[in-house]
């Protein structure tokens, strides 16, 4: 149970970073006026929020696809 929760967080992580670059190009280049941007507009979970909505659906097409197959794999008994 807790290795599917580091797995899951671990595909949390890499979705908020890759929303996070795919969002603002300028991390690359300047992240720290990026941060201090964020710092001054007091915005902190505005990527925390998006990040969790697609990976809630995400894991809702997750969660079809699973039950599809077992389905289709419970037919063939």
């Amino acid at each position: 149970m807790i290795n599917k929760i580091k797995i899951e967080l671990i595909y949390f992580s890499i979705l908020l970073i890759i929303l996070a670059l795919f969002m603002h190009q300028d991390l690359l280049t300047t992240p720290l006026d990026r941060f201090s941007l964020m710092n001054e507009k007091e915005n902190y979970l505005h990527p925390i929020t998006w990040t969790f909505i697609i990976y809630f659906i995400i894991g809702m097409f997750r969660l079809i696809f699973k039950y599809v197959f077992y389905l289709k794999n419970r037919n063939k008994k």
